[in-house]
């Protein structure tokens, strides 16, 4: 029988890759795989005891509740916004949500807030700033360049919102030996 799963953690390639290999290795026929999801054909009653120890084995975590699926999914979808630049939305990030997730805002909002205990608007700035961490490590574009492709208004505010966020510059963090990212799954 056909199961869905959702999955929380579930941010990169990379993460799929891993658990195509691990159900692969279980000898579960996996259907389909994406960001946040996994559709399997359930064979015995041992299969699903059996995905959710590997997943957990490996970092991941089983998503039951409604709320907890759309949060994840709503992180997976700012994630996905910052995988091609230069980032550009047609819209607000309100107004792409909503339309993305079929949602009002506001509802979306408040399930995301009293989850994470953080707004979505704060969430996406700490995303954007550990992509300002990664392209800085990669050492392809300058400071504004940087602030260009994540559509900050200019290299300025951009600076501003680094220090305050981690207490140091663009420039010490370039210079610094020890760049220090988070994970995308542990940003909160």
């Amino acid at each position: 029988m056909e199961k869905k799963l959702f999955i929380k953690n579930m941010v990169c390639n990379r993460c799929i890759t891993v658990i195509k290999n691990e159900v692969s290795g279980l000898g579960i026929p996996l259907k389909h795989i994406e960001l946040g999801s996994i559709v399997y054909d359930e064979q015995s009653k041992s299969d699903y005891d059996q995905l959710k120890t590997v997943l957990e084995n490996n970092g991941f975590e089983l998503l039951l509740a409604q709320e907890q699926r759309l949060v994840e999914q709503l992180k997976i979808e700012l994630i996905k916004l910052l995988q091609t630049l230069p980032l550009r939305l047609e819209k607000t990030l309100s107004h792409h949500l909503e339309s993305v997730m079929s949602m009002e805002y506001s509802k979306i909002s408040k399930i995301f807030s009293s989850n994470e205990h953080i707004t979505i608007e704060k969430y996406f700035i700490k995303l954007k700033l550990e992509k300002v961490k990664e392209l800085i490590q990669l050492q392809e574009y300058n400071f504004t360049e940087i602030s260009q492709l994540l559509d900050y208004s200019n290299v300025n505010h951009l600076s501003s919102l680094f220090k305050k966020e981690t207490g140091m510059s663009l420039t010490a963090y370039k210079k610094g030996q020890e760049n220090k990212r988070s994970t995308l799954d542990q940003i909160t």
